[in-house]
């Protein structure tokens, strides 16, 4: 037999509708408890799978940056050793040019010919390095500037030459594209 109080919370159920609601609300509870137990850990799993995921990339990526610091390395190295590779190879020819020249200056007395063999070697050897880049600074008549050119005299200017102009050239000045290699020895004209 039921006893007094299971018969009263009952009656009370059956009568009392917030008592039924309230009983159907710990059900629910108690249902959610039990499927959430089960979808958590599946959460779970696979949060720990996209961790590994990521994790496993980070250490690919890392790898590859690794691979790639040291590829930029040999490059770098490879270019500061062989950088002026292109030069030489173009310059073969002048010394092949040299040779023959030698050969013919022991072949012969002739001066003509030594002064002609000198200059091809030399206009060689020039459309080479203007080929790689190689100019040669303009001075004799143009106007001083510092940044190109080296006074190392300066003269009166006369009526042929102006003030601050480059009246001669005493060593020739390069430059590579717009940094120079050496700036061209000049005599400046002066206003005295």
């Amino acid at each position: 037999m039921m006893s007094e109080k299971n018969k009263d919370k009952e009656q009370e159920n059956n009568t009392n509708p917030f008592a039924q609601k309230e009983e159907q609300n710990e059900n629910t509870e108690e249902q959610v408890t039990q499927t959430q137990e089960p979808s958590d850990e599946k959460e779970l799993d696979k949060v720990k799978g996209d961790l590994e995921n990521l994790n496993n990339q980070y250490i690919r990526l890392a790898a590859d940056f690794d691979n790639y610091r040291k590829r930029q390395m040999q490059e770098r190295e490879s270019l500061l050793k062989y950088g002026s590779e292109k030069l030489f190879k173009a310059i073969l020819p002048v010394l092949d040019t040299i040779d023959r020249a030698q050969k013919t200056i022991d072949e012969t007395e002739d001066a003509n010919i030594l002064k002609e063999s000198y200059n091809v070697v030399v206009k060689q050897l020039f459309d080479v390095l203007q080929k790689e880049g190689l100019e040669v600074i303009k001075a004799v008549g143009e106007e001083f500037d510092p940044n190109l050119h080296e006074a190392v005299m300066r003269t009166p200017a006369d009526e042929n030459n102006k003030a601050n102009s480059v009246i001669s050239e005493l060593q020739k000045g390069y430059k590579i594209a717009d940094k120079v290699l050496r700036a061209t020895l000049v005599n400046v004209a002066s206003a005295e």
